[in-house]
């Protein structure tokens, strides 16, 4: 066996086992060819993105502990939205108050997500949204890129691809309304919304869905010499990995017809033929988590539809598109109901990932990948009807920044720049002193979330 004392590099193993490097994409999260990193210190990132603000009485708890009510009595049940998340209350933690104050061109929608994780104006440009001065891409980076940057400027956290963006039904076009990670100004990154993309892009393979033929099947006996030489834990997670990997290409051939959709083109923000997105989701929720697990990443993001997002989820009882019946008054009880509905199956979705991740041991690490993964869920507005950027939903949810969970915290209409950078020095970025417009980060990283 191969000591663990004295790591190698992974091409160099392969290099003296004479195996092919399509078997490189299981070996970068074995201990004993570790860059120098400690598993235990990895720290990871998944953004959530879901449309058209939320029913703020059905979203927003109150301010406190979610663990214990006053005087050692029991906690508060979480408010409806939240209801999926309950066997994860004490890893929760929501930020009202915290507010995208960005102005400047482009509609409520654009400027939305736009200017979410990037904190700065978007450009002028041509993408005309209602009645609001028209405007093109972001001029400026999101925090998600801007960490994975960082990250990559260190052998010891760098990954094979350094982020990963997901999708489940984005539209098939480019606009300010479909984009909200840019590596730069005027650089917006494309999530990437068919599993079977995803898979290839992950693994390298590249096949006819009506041909699949396993990833596995390929490397096995590559596999099997490297496992030969391996101590006993590297072995454990290799198999692991394998697995993952086993189990959703039988899914992916499982699903071949249910995945294979079409985007339709139709008029921006309408996206009618999304009876799949469910089956879609779980996809790209287990490929996700494959991903982390393999340590091809520690940052990614998973857009739900875009802003404007019009699914219409009828496996809900929901006939109405989301968009339309986020506009109605909050008067509306109809309405308000069905979006709460819409908003708790979104709660559900990511229940689902944290308990892949809760259910996934850290590898080469003690507890499980959700004990150093935090997912941020978030929106483009505070509310559907008004507009608002003001009480954007913001909830934390998992173990991988070092922030207190299990607490509602309310700030006083805060700048999300302030937000965007405490993320950064979570990661150790602490030289990062300012990001996106410089207007709204005088008072430093957002306190309080330690």
């Amino acid at each position: 066996m191969m000591p663990a004392s004295r790591p190698i590099g992974r091409r160099e193993l392969l290099r003296r086992l004479g195996v092919g490097t399509a078997a490189l994409p299981f070996l970068g999260n074995l201990p004993s060819l570790a860059r120098g990193d400690v598993s235990d210190a990895r720290q990871r990132l998944i953004v959530v993105f879901t449309p058209d603000g939320t029913v703020k009485k059905n979203f927003w708890p109150a301010a406190g502990s979610f663990t214990g009510g006053p005087e050692g009595g029991a906690a508060a049940p979480l408010p409806p939205i939240l209801a999926p998340l309950e066997p994860f209350r004490d890893r929760l933690l929501t930020l009202k108050g915290v507010c995208n104050k960005i102005r400047g061109d482009g509609d409520g929608h654009m400027r939305g997500i736009g200017c979410l994780l990037t904190g700065v104006e978007l450009f002028p440009g041509n993408i005309q949204g209602g009645s609001d001065t028209p405007a093109g891409w972001s001029s400026g980076p999101s925090i998600d890129q801007e960490i994975r940057e960082f990250l990559q400027s260190q052998p010891g956290t760098a990954t094979r691809f350094g982020s990963l963006e997901f999708g489940v039904l984005v539209p098939n076009r480019a606009d300010t309304w479909t984009r909200m990670v840019y590596a730069g100004p005027n650089k917006p990154v494309t999530p990437i919304d068919d599993p079977y993309q995803m898979f290839a892009r992950m693994y390298g393979q590249s096949r006819d869905r009506d041909s699949l033929r396993s990833v596995l099947d390929e490397v096995h006996e590559d596999l099997a010499a490297v496992s030969a030489v391996l101590p006993a834990e590297d072995r454990r997670i290799l198999e692991e990995h394998a697995a993952l990997v086993r189990g959703f290409e039988a899914d992916l051939a499982g699903q071949r017809e249910a995945v294979a959709h079409a985007v339709p083109v139709l008029e921006p923000g309408i996206l009618e033929d999304n009876d799949r997105m469910p089956q879609i989701s779980r996809m790209q929720i287990d490929l996700l988590v494959a991903a982390l697990a393999a340590d091809f990443t520690r940052v990614a993001t998973l857009q739900y539809t875009n802003s404007v997002g019009q699914a219409r989820m009828k496996w809900l009882g929901v006939d109405e598109g989301q968009h339309d019946l986020s506009h109605e008054p909050d008067g509306n009880h109809g309405a308000q109901e069905k979006l709460t509905r819409i908003n708790a199956w979104y709660a559900g979705e990511i229940a689902h990932l944290a308990r892949r991740l809760a259910d996934t041991p850290e590898p080469g690490g003690t507890g499980s990948l959700l004990d150093h993964t935090t997912i941020l869920w978030t929106n483009e507005l505070g509310e559907g009807n008004s507009h608002t950027r003001d009480d954007i939903p913001w909830l934390l949810l998992g173990g991988g920044l070092g922030f207190t969970t299990g607490r509602a915290l309310e700030f006083p209409r805060v700048p999300h720049n302030r937000f965007l950078l405490a993320l950064a020095h979570a990661f150790g970025h602490t030289g990062l002193e300012r990001f996106g417009n410089p207007d709204f980060c005088a008072d430093g990283p957002l306190a309080g979330l330690v």
